[in-house]
């Protein structure tokens, strides 16, 4: 028997067309998208605005229809539905009756979801007491900040004690104090044993909170898998600061090592390969130069990011 987790969603070659208007031709959004979340773990869902996030997100959620592929999450086929209360979702935009104070709207939220009557009352306490909200429960959402209407949100969605919960873009307009408080919640949420998956384009909250990451750029997975893996993968560069360095120097270093030289004169800077690193230096100090910094570069997910991104780019 395998040891590999259980596959919580799988998304196998999805495809989703719009038709802009009456007699245009259709768009296509998703193009055969496929990718897997694993149960327990963070899954990211990475890429800009109008990458296909929201869209692939609705298919799984039933809103809209896919034009092809196929879908499943829990092992059911997405156009099920006994399955869908095991599942919470935070939508990019919810509508909050916000006449209603937090304890009415969880209460309400516990109700659709059919939490039994007889726990309700206590469910909703302990999840605004979760959520920092206790001291609000009984305060009219309007008078809520947006971190608290997040908050209240994601309270929403684990009301009736979902096993996955998906979150589209829980980080959108919050500031440094809101955003933190929402990882907070998600990662208890992961010490729960719960699968979630996060669309996003917070680059770095995915990289603190995702055990693995998918990015999307323009309707197709440019990258899946395991943060730590994408990053080894990338070529390892040291960034070099040199003073007193002669032009002809310079120009070896950008044609020989394919360095992006930024400077003249007393102080240049630049990238070069690991494996170059010795031999340059060897130049520098052979021909008087100064070295005044040398730093290991940490290969970040916004560099992958953005490769994927001008890669799309390229091929179009």
């Amino acid at each position: 028997m395998s040891d590999a987790p259980e596959e919580i969603v799988v998304v196998d070659e999805l495809v989703k067309d719009f038709r802009p208007g009456f007699g245009l031709r259709k768009k296509r959004v998703l193009h055969g998208i496929s990718f897997k979340v694993r149960r327990g773990e963070i899954f990211g869902f990475v890429g800009p605005n109008g990458a296909g996030k929201t869209t692939t997100l609705k298919v799984l959620m039933g809103l809209i229809h896919a034009s092809g592929g196929r879908a499943s999450i829990l092992g059911h086929d997405i156009g099920e539905s006994a399955y869908r209360r095991h599942v919470g979702f935070l939508p990019e935009n919810p509508w909050f009756y916000d006449h209603l104070t937090g304890r009415e709207f969880l209460d309400f939220y516990a109700r659709v979801a059919g939490v039994g009557v007889a726990g309700r009352a206590d469910r909703c306490a302990e999840l605004l007491d979760r959520v920092g909200l206790s001291h609000a429960a009984d305060a009219r959402l309007r008078t809520y900040s947006k971190g608290m209407l997040q908050r209240a949100g994601i309270a929403q969605a684990l009301v009736h004690d979902p096993s996955v919960v998906f979150l589209d873009e829980p980080m959108s307009g919050l500031d440094p104090i809101g955003r933190k408080e929402i990882r907070d919640l998600i990662l208890r949420l992961h010490t729960e044993g719960k699968t979630v998956l996060m669309n996003t384009h917070i680059l770095s909250d995915v990289e603190m909170l995702c055990d693995r990451v998918a990015i999307i750029v323009q309707g197709r997975i440019r990258y899946e898998g395991c943060i730590g893996d994408f990053l080894q993968n990338e070529e390892r560069a040291t960034d070099v600061v040199l003073g007193a360095v002669s032009p002809d120097v310079v120009e070896q270093f950008e044609t020989r090592f394919e360095a992006g030289v930024k400077g003249r004169g007393d102080r240049i800077e630049f990238r070069v390969a690991e494996k170059h690193l010795e031999e340059v230096l060897r130049i520098a100090l052979d021909t008087g130069a100064e070295v005044k910094a040398v730093t290991p570069h940490r290969v970040s997910l916004e560099s992958i990011f953005l490769s994927a991104v001008e890669a799309e780019g390229a091929e179009r």
